[in-house]
């Protein structure tokens, strides 16, 4: 028996299979959620500090999409619409459950998990840019979770985010500056912006 209604997906692989959503979703959401459904996975996660938490809100967010896709393609801008939604969605688990964001901790825990000597006699200083971080306006918070933290490309948050390539630059600039004078640090401009 090869029902698709029963196939399992996991939304933890890089490879989603985009059949199992084509029969009854239109393709520009289908697109829309293979291209932003990881990256919202992983966004959830470095907030919530859960797996589980992060699967529920980002299916949460992606029928809330489904259900009002015709009004959502009506938005001056879709992805930032749909990061909004799942900004919001974080802050009502958070919410309920009582939690403050977890970034630092998952942020330092993803620095051990890599291994290092060098990042875990870091690690005590790297605590203090965490905080740093969750202290920084939304979209600055937004653009240095996306880049620096997940590691994605300028040009993918760009795409994650609704903004260009140029503004995202503009936000991780900004970011930095702010960043460097809360922790007293020399800042200086590299080519990678």
């Amino acid at each position: 028996m090869s029902d698709r209604s029963e196939q399992r997906l996991d939304p933890w692989s890089d490879s989603l299979s985009e059949e199992a959503f084509a029969a009854v979703l239109p393709p520009d959401f289908t697109a829309f959620y293979a291209l932003h459904h990881r990256p919202y996975l992983l966004y959830a996660c470095a907030q919530l500090g859960t797996r589980a938490d992060a699967e529920w809100v980002v299916e949460e967010v992606f029928g809330q999409l489904a259900s009002c896709w015709t009004e959502v393609l009506r938005q001056p801008n879709v992805a930032a619409y749909a990061l909004a939604t799942l900004k919001e969605e974080t802050a009502k688990v958070l919410a309920a459950r009582g939690r403050p964001l977890a970034l630092v901790e998952t942020a330092a825990f993803a620095d051990v998990r890599a291994g290092t000597r060098d990042r875990l006699l870091r690690l005590e200083s790297d605590l203090g840019l965490y905080s740093a971080i969750t202290r920084l306006p939304d979209r600055q918070y937004d653009v240095v979770v996306l880049r620096y933290v997940l590691g994605y490309p300028v040009r993918q948050v760009a795409e994650i985010m609704g903004l260009t390539p140029a503004t995202v630059r503009s936000h991780v600039r900004g970011a930095r500056r702010r960043l460097a004078r809360e922790l007293g640090i020399a800042w200086t401009v590299d080519e990678e912006e």
